[in-house]
């Protein structure tokens, strides 16, 4: 059962984003999806709960107890959406179930020196390390608008991680209006997101 991470430690770069159509993604293909989140309020049930029930199902975490989380019985493929502030054991806990780590980030000074230092602190992690050398660390371009001077400087940042650069999502509503009812670009007609679907297949390829 594949565990696919999806993490920052800065708030506000699109994680949730990223989580809830990779997942709706993975869905659409037939895939048995648990969505879940490692962060006490469980926020990711709030967008669970506006999904309509006609649409191939995403569930989330079977919660046993207070502290107890496990995937629902017949699970196939699991998306863990991560809160801001990600470090220390919770991180590593993470680290230790993920077998793909998404890096989402936008075209912004904050974000990129927030997301070198975290890079910095994955290839000193164990677990991170192991990631990162087998390639199984994709990062994300978030937000990202055609040539502007913020897409390039994140362009040539990317370019000298070393690490696999698998998409470049663009800034567009599409995102937050289908948040709103609990739907991803795989949810409606293809002509009404075609460009943002298209963005979305190298990052699929990765994932494999």
């Amino acid at each position: 059962m594949p565990v696919i991470v999806v993490a920052n430690p800065k708030g506000g770069v699109g994680k949730s984003t990223l989580a809830t159509n990779l997942a709706g993604a993975l869905a659409s293909a037939g895939h048995a999806v648990m969505l879940g989140d490692v962060d006490r309020q469980q926020s990711s049930r709030q967008w669970l709960a506006q999904r309509p029930a006609q649409l191939p199902p995403i569930r989330g975490w079977d919660i046993e107890s207070a502290h107890v989380l496990r995937p629902p019985k017949g699970t196939t493929h699991v998306v863990l959406d991560t809160p801001a502030g990600l470090h220390g054991k919770r991180l590593d806990a993470v680290l230790k179930l993920a077998d793909r780590l998404l890096l989402p980030l936008q075209p912004s000074l904050f974000d990129i020196q927030a997301t070198h230092a975290f890079v910095a602190a994955l290839r000193q992690h164990p677990q991170g390390a192991r990631l990162c050398a087998a390639q199984h660390l994709g990062l994300v371009g978030m937000r990202v608008r055609d040539h502007t001077k913020a897409s390039e400087q994140l362009q040539h940042y990317l370019a000298g991680l070393q690490l696999p650069v698998v998409a470049g999502l663009r800034d567009t509503q599409n995102y937050v209006q289908l948040a709103a009812r609990g739907l991803t670009l795989w949810d409606v007609a293809p002509s009404r997101v075609e460009r943002d679907l298209a963005q979305w297949q190298s990052l699929l390829a990765w994932l494999g």
